[in-house]
């Protein structure tokens, strides 16, 4: 089993040196989720890609493990950072209890159907009790691929719901709607999760 479409990891292994140039202000979404830890929390970054999000954590005094499922956007981010960076793929992660947050942006959105509530469940285990998590998506009807052969789940809003619920208990599950400009310059109807473990 793997967490992640290997077309998909092959398009990130392909592009990752374009795709970690990328400079962008941090959203509202991160400056939200990092309200809701405690200065210096010690967050997991999944997905970190370039490592543009872990830079401005890092910058902002908290204590950031940066991961990605690609070797070669791991090595770009390692770059950006100045520090190591671990190839992991989502279904790898075995922490217990050890993150106040865990920060998603825009790759949980490439772990199949089937496989997503267990990821989540792996997230939620990973988290201390009352920990942050924050994980944005594709909105859609249906699984499918973009115009760069790029496999997304394209959840419903009642389906990330069901999914949730189905990994564990959280408590503050809010899912907010936006718009975002993608890497393939398409726009691209967004949701925006952030959960709260149980305490």
């Amino acid at each position: 089993m793997t967490s992640v479409d290997q077309t998909t990891l092959g398009f990130y292994a392909a592009e990752a040196d374009v795709y970690a140039a990328r400079d962008r202000p941090p959203s509202k979404e991160l400056t939200a989720f990092l309200a809701a830890l405690a200065p210096g929390a010690r967050i997991l970054e999944l997905g970190c890609g370039g490592g543009q999000d872990s830079a401005d954590m890092i910058a902002r005094g908290y204590y950031v493990d940066p991961t990605d499922g690609s070797p070669e956007l791991a090595r770009e981010a390692e770059r950006r950072l100045g520090r190591p960076v671990r190839v992991m793929l989502f279904d790898q992660l075995d922490a217990r209890e050890m993150y106040d947050g865990v920060w998603a942006n825009a790759c949980l959105l490439h772990v199949p159907r089937a496989e997503l509530a267990g990821v989540i469940k792996r997230v939620l285990m990973a988290l201390k009790s009352g920990g942050v998590f924050y994980a944005s998506y594709k909105a859609g009807a249906g699984e499918g691929r973009d115009a760069l052969d790029r496999y997304y789940n394209y959840p419903t809003e009642d389906w990330l719901r069901a999914t949730y619920a189905e990994a564990g208990a959280w408590t503050d599950l809010s899912i907010e709607t936006g718009r975002v400009k993608a890497f393939d310059d398409a726009m691209a109807e967004m949701f925006f999760v952030l959960a709260r473990k149980v305490a």
